[in-house]
């Protein structure tokens, strides 16, 4: 596999990712998540290139646009249940959600839907940043006493999405 890396004299070259760039980028990743939903560029390194690559694959956007889903539904539907397991029992969720927000919010994470799961490329920054938002929980989608506004990280990651 190969990938696109700046040079000494700032150009773009072709480089073989080498099996231990993606092990690392697996982890490094809530720091390169970090750093390339803050702007990093993927061709600053093979590692970051590597997580980008994974972030953008179908498969990890594919799992985040369901996630998506299963928290918009969750949120409109107070008496949502978690679907049993294989082995037939129902787990219940981890963390609370904060509904509230996320009810206010479900148009807006339903374009975040859209964005993740269309055919076309699209940035790792975009992704990364909702995959931060998903994962912190100490975040808006979870915790009460977040600061953090959740429409504008929304926006964030959705204008980030189309560039």
């Amino acid at each position: 596999m190969h990938v696109l890396l700046d040079d000494d004299l700032g150009r773009l070259t072709l480089r073989r990712l080498r099996p231990w760039h993606r092990w690392l980028a697996r982890g490094l990743a809530m720091r390169l998540d970090r750093q390339l939903a803050d702007g990093a560029r993927p061709e600053a390194s093979a590692i970051l290139a590597a997580r980008a690559m994974f972030l953008t694959s179908a498969g990890f956007r594919r799992a985040l646009a369901s996630n998506l889903r299963r928290i918009l539904a969750t949120s409109v539907s107070p008496d949502a249940r978690p679907r049993p397991s294989a082995a037939g029992v129902a787990h219940p969720p981890h963390v609370q959600l904060r509904r509230d927000r996320i009810a206010r919010s479900a148009s807006e994470l339903a374009g975040l839907v859209g964005f993740l799961a269309g055919q076309g490329p699209v940035p790792a920054q975009g992704v990364a940043m909702v995959s931060q938002l998903l994962a912190d929980g100490g975040g808006p989608l979870y915790r009460a006493g977040s600061r953090d506004d959740l429409n504008a990280i929304i926006e964030r990651a959705a204008q980030a999405l189309i560039r």
